[in-house]
């Protein structure tokens, strides 16, 4: 039998064996000596404790700085837990008198704390706090992060601070804004990856004038898709005209890294990094926003390569949709926004394959620096309907082509304002192979920024297993999408016109309709414009404009109306630059005015100005492009 004659409790324990002297044992021995011997004490004051007590981490914001806390729990309470002092392992803690040996994964997580050198209590940086949960994740360690439950309602700053900002923010757009804030002030990249149509370009917009605002400078790289470059300027100067702004692109690009450093921002094109890489690379961006994102999911696609290897001191990846088919999709984005954060690819691939299991541990260890939000989950922020303009730019081969038309068939006879010469051009902005058969059997993608657009936002809805009306004048082009549209993406695809009978026109919606999950409804605006009930889709594109505001509000209204459970949401695509351009002028001018505007209804001198400006338009010249 052994019995312990003294012990002394004091930053370690010191036991005085009878039998074998005097030296130091730590608290498993102990622990283990109270379970298999009897003991005589000679001091009953402080107990040992025969149970020992399991440990925690816990990862939490206070006042903007994070922080962990190691604690061990007794009857649901927590104890702050001190890990080293002395050159040794405290591997016990005092709680009400009572001696408990840690017990659990103590060990494992003892040493993970000590060699990050954290020994008690302590505030974290943002590399720190996600290189911990990368550990502890995959050593199967469980902890609470509280950081990341935090950005689910993240209010740290008032959004009304933002003089300079022309709008109002959902509830959820100010939680976005200001967890990106947060990500801005650790210098930590970020995703933010809310569901198409919840106004990621106005938290995106909020961030960069609250940058600019406070430091009374700075210079933010937004890279987007061509057909998304003007779109963006336009919604920076409405809603953040203090920030200037250049895009740097077509007639705009310059050869000097100066004159981009004259701008708050800059926007420029995917396929323009690769070209003015060195002289973007003259400048250290305050950050890089990479607008539809999962352009750079191919880790070794040259596009991907290149944005990476631009200079910033923060990468945002901005989508709706960061994992499409592959995760190594969502490795490349999180490549660009934290650089080697999950390994390289071949690390990574052999530890994640493309399964469920895979899916649910990368999740744990990516969704602090990504915020998700889901339409269904903001509803009640969000207005019962939600306008999403989307003007485009041709490109240089489209715009060759509509220039020759526009000049030989109507600049030679511009007073005669035609109208089918109007036709011509609008059916050639509606897409190439509308106008010239010819080009029957090229790639509709290809030949069409407007088309390709249009695939983009569709992408997007059908992987949220959502409905869509498309809307388009010309049988021509419901043709174009029929044959395209079911074969690129895989799901129903249906169509109203005027060659549809119109008593089979019900059969076809309640068909549309009863399919679970995504489908696609092509429709003639003037065919299934009024008195249908199409509310099974939540998402309208207006694929090409009407010159009456009414045709466009009436086909709306199909999924816009009662028994519509979801939010609607309204797309209207057009070219800038254009007779499309007079024309979303002309609708909304009219609109304004709360009136019915039907081309040349009444010969109006307005009505022929806004006909002579349509047809006098032209696009940027041939060196004003890439």
């Amino acid at each position: 039998m052994i019995s312990l004659n003294e012990y002394i409790i004091d930053q370690g324990v010191i036991i005085e064996l009878s039998s074998v002297g005097e030296r130091k044992l730590d608290a498993k021995e102990i622990y283990n000596i109270i379970n298999n011997q009897t003991l005589s004490l000679k001091n009953s004051s402080i107990r040992f404790s025969k149970i020992g007590v399991n440990v925690g981490i816990d990862f939490n914001l206070e006042e903007g700085k994070i922080i962990i806390d190691f604690y061990a729990i007794k009857k649901n309470n927590k104890y702050e837990v001190q890990l080293y002092s002395d050159n040794r392992y405290l591997d016990y803690i005092v709680i009400d008198d009572t001696w408990h040996f840690l017990g659990g994964l103590y060990e494992q997580i003892a040493e993970i704390l000590y060699s990050n050198k954290i020994y008690t209590r302590k505030e974290l940086s943002f590399s720190e706090y996600m290189n911990l949960i990368k550990i502890f994740a995959a050593e199967n360690i469980d902890f609470n992060d509280n950081v990341k439950e935090h950005a689910k309602n993240f209010k740290e700053r008032n959004i009304d601070s933002l003089k300079g900002l022309h709008a109002k923010l959902f509830d959820y757009q100010n939680i976005g804004f200001n967890w990106l804030h947060f990500m801005k002030q650790n210098n930590c990249g970020c995703i933010l990856a809310d569901e198409m149509g919840l106004g990621k370009t106005i938290q995106i917009i909020s961030l960069l004038g609250s940058e600019v605002d406070k430091n009374n400078d700075g210079h933010f790289l937004i890279i987007a898709p061509m057909s998304l470059l003007e779109n963006w300027r336009r919604e920076i100067i409405k809603f953040y005209p203090s920030l200037t702004v250049l895009v740097h692109h077509g007639r705009n690009r310059t050869g000097l890294y100066l004159d981009l450093l004259k701008y708050n921002v800059v926007i420029t094109a995917y396929t323009s990094v690769k070209r003015d890489l060195s002289m973007l690379n003259m400048i250290n961006w305050d950050s890089v926003i990479l607008d539809e994102a999962q352009n750079i999911k191919t880790p070794y696609a040259e596009r991907t390569k290149m944005v990476k290897m631009l200079k910033r001191k923060m990468g945002i990846a901005v989508t709706g949709t960061p994992f499409e088919n592959h995760m190594t999709d969502i490795w490349s984005i999180v490549d660009f926004v934290f650089p080697g954060y999950l390994g390289n690819l071949n690390e990574f691939t052999e530890k994640y394959i493309d399964d469920y299991e895979s899916a649910e541990d990368l999740e744990t260890i990516i969704t602090p620096i990504m915020i998700r939000r889901l339409v269904k989950d903001v509803a009640k922020d969000l207005p019962e309907r939600v306008d999403i303009p989307q003007p485009i730019e041709m490109t240089y081969q489209e715009a060759l082509l509509y220039e020759q038309e526009r000049k030989e068939n109507i600049e030679a006879d511009l007073k005669s304002l035609a109208i089918d010469k109007i036709q011509s051009l609008r059916m050639f902005c509606t897409h190439p192979m509308v106008y010239n058969k010819n080009m029957g059997n090229m790639d509709v993608v290809e030949v069409s920024q407007k088309y390709a657009r249009l695939c983009e936002i569709l992408e997007e809805i059908i992987e949220s297993k959502e409905k869509v009306i498309i809307f388009t004048s010309y049988n021509k082009m419901i043709d174009i999408m029929m044959k395209d549209l079911n074969y690129r993406f895989g799901v129903s695809t249906m169509y109203l016109n005027g060659e549809v009978d119109p008593m089979k026109r019900q059969e076809t919606i309640d068909n549309f309709s009863a399919i679970v999950g995504s489908a696609i409804l092509i429709c003639n605006p003037r065919v299934a414009g009024a008195g249908l009930n199409i509310t099974a889709a939540n998402h309208v594109i207006h694929y090409n404009l009407e010159w009456n505001p009414a045709v466009e509000d009436q086909a709306s209204a199909r999924a816009y109306r009662r028994g519509q459970e979801k939010t609607v949401f309204v797309y209207r695509l057009y070219y800038i630059n254009t007779i499309e351009e007079v024309m979303n002028d002309r609708i909304q001018n009219k609109r304004l005015l709360s009136e019915t505007a039907i081309i040349g209804n009444n010969g109006t001198e307005q009505d022929k100005q806004d006909l002579i400006r349509a047809l006098s338009l032209t696009p940027y010249k041939e060196e004003e492009y890439e």
